[in-house]
């Protein structure tokens, strides 16, 4: 059972998503309101493509990290090369 309070935010909620409808009707009757709309759900579209793009950049951010604490370990784990060069005498 809902209180009063819960259908007093549902009211609200439902008169202000009426008014945003309202007001977007009334945005496409004005001259060039139609082609400013379109304007507004190509760049929400662009939006959304783009965060899918960053939630990539971020998953191969986190696996190039991994990559480098991995190399560094395999680093610290290789012994350097004890190889010593011997110089030669030129005989001549």
């Amino acid at each position: 059972m809902a209180t009063n309070r819960e259908q007093s935010e549902k009211d609200v909620i439902a008169r202000l998503a009426g008014k945003g409808e309202e007001a977007i009707s009334r945005l496409t009757e004005l001259p060039g309101g139609a082609r400013a709309l379109k304007g507004f759900n190509d760049l929400r579209d662009r939006v959304e493509e783009l965060s899918k793009r960053m939630r990539g950049v971020d998953a191969l951010e986190q696996r190039v990290a991994k990559l480098e604490k991995e190399l560094a370990a395999l680093r610290r784990t290789q012994k350097p090369a004890t190889t010593q060069t011997r110089s030669r005498k030129a005989t001549g």
